[in-house]
């Protein structure tokens, strides 16, 4: 038997209908609320070719309202950029003695920084932080001797995103707490930087489609017209 709550948000939501971006926001706050702030959850899925490998989508992009969510960072360095990594705000920075920590399987973190010259040792790490998407990259910033800089990015609302196995980029882009306009702002510069990042061999559509949910509310689909330019 369905809860109470489930049929309360059948009774609000239309699973065949195309919603505008601010009242698919508004349906989902509206929804009978849980003991916990939900995160607000996006799903765009590309018209990539899944079989090309020059086809991925992949990028970073900073959050004008932040994602809700204190991220905890790691660092990876020696000497002055271990006080410098501290003093930005990371939770956590050193070398060989944190190496080890996370060799044996230590993953209570969300963001994983290098500078240059720890990748060699940082790279074996493959196996622990590969599968959870948080290997370094120079691509993604994360590979850098600015380390306070990019510590901040990402305390303050910098996040990856990559396309899936089946061309979706998905996110978490807020919490539900956020004003309806905060969570707006923060979704068109989501999509705008997935618009920036299409890959150059890509041919036909591009943006498919758009779903946006919360943690327990229901998945709506959403009108991508107007939200970026033509793609």
């Amino acid at each position: 038997m369905k809860s109470k709550r489930f049929r309360e948000i059948a009774k609000q939501v239309d699973t065949q209908k195309v919603y505008k971006l601010d009242e698919a926001i508004v349906i989902l706050q509206k929804c009978p609320p849980v003991k916990f702030d939900q995160s607000v959850d996006l799903a765009l899925k590309t018209g990539i070719d899944i079989q090309k490998s020059d086809q991925q989508v992949r990028g970073v992009v900073s959050l004008p309202n932040g994602t809700g969510k204190k991220s905890v960072v790691i660092v990876f360095a020696k000497g002055d950029k271990l006080k410098e990594a501290l003093e930005a705000g990371a939770d956590f920075a050193g070398n060989e003695e944190l190496f080890e920590k996370v060799k044996g399987g230590w993953t209570d973190f969300d963001a994983v920084i290098s500078t240059p010259d720890m990748m060699r040792d940082v790279g074996k790490l493959g196996k622990v932080l590969g599968p959870r998407g948080l290997m370094p990259t120079p691509k993604a910033g994360t590979v850098t001797n600015d380390i306070a800089n990019a510590v901040r990015e990402i305390k303050a609302g910098r996040i990856e995103f990559k396309s899936d196995k089946y061309g979706v980029v998905s996110n978490a882009i807020g919490k539900l707490s956020f004003s309806k306009e905060k969570l707006a702002e923060n979704i068109k510069t989501f999509i705008s930087a997935v618009a920036r990042a299409k890959p150059a061999s890509t041919k036909g559509h591009y943006m498919v489609s758009l779903a946006l949910s919360s943690t327990m509310g229901p998945g709506l689909k959403v009108d991508m017209s107007g939200l970026v330019e033509a793609t």
